[in-house]
């Protein structure tokens, strides 16, 4: 028994070699799955988790889900698929095409996500009435939830994620997705009112505000929980006064002046007073009652329950801190924290208001001011800030002692306009039945075919010898007897349009040959080298002499000019 012991004691490690055996053999028995049990999927993973089936297609299902919690979406597409093949009467068929939609949707990627917006897009045209419709259309409007980029850049994904929760919030109004949605809809119309707002506080910084208040306007109607819709109605009110200012400095009628002036003040005074009536609890709403009282307009006091829900609105936002500044500079995602989470989102958007209809709205004002009987002027928001046009608008009326194009001192027309009048020809010595452009505003003109001076021509071609025959291509057109035909000017229907057309028939002499042109020098003979006619002279016996000596005086050649070499050419 001792010695047993002892044996034992002397020999320790022989116990470590024994324990570490049966070690791993334990941990081998636990990886090939003796002594461990399979993870069942929870209902979160799988809608399904909870039926417990022996058929295929069961297990087809379960092990595409537990594939698709793992990552591996390849294989969960290639069991999901499998499904539907072969069993394409299965009560997971639904699911399992929803399901492959989701492998595309988890897998990421710009081209993955267009495939998830294919399945997701078939799965409601197959299943237009299961409640899991809803879930693929938020799916689609997710996908580009995800894709949107920050104000500053293409706002394509932001407004694709706008149309696909409107048509969620719209088409499943008794989904329980339906609150997820909504809020989601509100980070959206955030991120496109930045856009607006940043586009349209440019075109006022460039003093361009008919732009300016065309895309604030867009904002204030279309994103009525906008964060900083105090900021968007203050630049509104400033671009009216930036235009009332401008009214100011233009040469109009002390009257039509003060109406334009009274008109865009009013419009500014409006815009301030929303501020303060419709967003109380706003930031900025101090600013707008210090531009009222410097208008010396009056300043409005808001409610009870306007106060509440601006202050509900107000205390829904989440609030910027300095870690999450940082995180934006990095990231490409826009920033949603300030989107406001009570209120119900635009769900249509009004009729766009665009710049050239601001415009419009501008030049019918100075109608109005010019004429306040007439047309009252637009109730609809808009302005301009086209100063050249208005004063050209305005310039347009002329003065009541305005003379016309001839200077005879007589009044204008009724209309005002100096436009050019067609006016007839007569038929004196000009030889024309035709019409003219003239200024003097439908008066006859003041020189007649007696007063014209005769033209003369130089260039004209003389005139044709008593019996001299017309050339032929001068003769007109001869007709069916071959006597030759009238002119076009003889016709007494012309459409309307009187013609231009010599008065008589006579035909215009024949062209005459010019006269030869002298030799010129230098001239190439036809048959061997050029010769210079003006230098060679000949003897009396033919002989041809040499060329005389050079005067410089006379004529000029390169061949008898001085050469200079490079030594002549330096001056040192």
């Amino acid at each position: 028994m001792s010695r047993t012991i002892n044996y034992s004691q002397n020999h320790p490690w022989k116990r470590c070699a024994a324990l570490c055996a049966l070690l791993v053999l334990g941990g081998g028995m636990a990886h090939a799955g003796i002594f461990r049990k399979h993870k069942q999927l929870s209902q979160k993973d799988d809608a399904l988790a909870s039926v417990t089936s022996s058929q295929p297609d069961k297990a087809l299902f379960d092990r595409a889900m537990i594939a698709l919690k793992k990552g591996k979406y390849d294989i969960a597409r290639l069991d999901l698929q499998t499904l539907l093949n072969t069993y394409p009467d299965s009560e997971y068929s639904m699911r399992a095409k929803l399901a492959i939609g989701d492998t595309w949707y988890k897998e990421g990627g710009t081209a993955a996500m267009q495939q998830a917006e294919e399945e997701y897009k078939d799965f409601i045209t197959f299943f237009p009435d299961k409640p899991e419709a809803a879930e693929a259309q938020m799916k689609v409007a997710d996908i580009y939830y995800k894709q949107m980029e920050k104000p500053d850049r293409d706002p394509t994904n932001a407004v694709r994620a706008e149309e696909e929760y409107r048509v969620m919030v719209l088409q499943y109004p008794d989904s329980s997705l339906i609150p997820q949605a909504k809020q989601r809809l509100r980070e959206v119309q955030e991120v496109l009112g930045d856009h607006e707002f940043a586009i349209g506080n440019f075109y006022e910084t460039r003093m361009n505000y008919a732009a300016s208040i065309a895309r604030l306007q867009s904002v204030v109607d279309t994103f009525p929980l906008y964060s900083r819709m105090d900021e968007t109605l203050l630049d509104i009110g400033d671009a009216y006064e930036a235009q009332a200012k401008n009214i100011e400095k233009m040469r109009l009628p002390p009257d039509a002046k003060a109406r334009l002036m009274k008109l865009y003040t009013g419009r500014a005074a409006h815009a301030y007073d929303r501020v303060i009536l419709e967003y109380p609890m706003a930031p900025h709403v101090d600013d707008a009652r210090d531009r009222l009282e410097a208008m010396n307009q009056p300043v409005p006091e808001p409610t009870q329950q306007e106060v509440a829900e601006s202050s509900a609105m107000e205390q829904s936002r989440a609030p910027v801190n300095l870690k999450y500044k940082a995180v934006l500079l990095i990231t490409a995602r826009p920033s949603v924290v300030q989107a406001a989470r009570v209120g119900e989102p635009s769900l249509v958007d009004p009729t766009q208001i665009i710049a050239p209809a601001v415009v419009k709205e501008a030049m019918a004002d100075v109608q109005w001011a010019a004429k306040p009987d007439g047309k009252p002027a637009p109730n609809i928001p808009g302005g301009s800030n086209d100063v050249n046009a208005i004063g050209t608008l305005q310039g347009t009326a002329p003065a009541a002692n305005s003379t016309n194009a001839s200077g005879a001192g007589q009044p204008s027309n009724a209309s005002g306009s100096n436009s050019l009048q067609l006016n007839d020809l007569s038929n004196g010595d000009t030889n024309m039945n035709g019409t003219v452009a003239n200024s003097n505003n439908g008066q006859t003109p003041t020189t007649n075919a007696d007063q014209a001076p005769p033209r003369s021509d130089s260039n004209a071609a003389p005139t044709q010898p008593a019996g001299t025959p017309p050339a032929a291509d001068q003769l007109p057109p001869a007709n069916a007897s071959g006597q030759p035909a009238v002119w076009p000017s003889a016709k007494s229907d012309n459409g309307g349009l009187p013609t231009v057309a010599p008065k008589d028939n006579t035909p215009l002499p024949a062209t005459q040959k010019a006269a030869d042109a002298p030799n010129q020098i230098n001239d190439v003979p036809h048959g061997g080298q050029p010769v210079n006619v003006a230098n060679q002279t000949t003897t009396a016996h033919g002989k041809k002499k040499k060329n005389p000596k050079f005067n410089g005086s006379e004529e000029s050649s390169s061949k008898h000019k001085k050469k200079k070499g490079l030594r002549k050419l330096n001056p040192f």
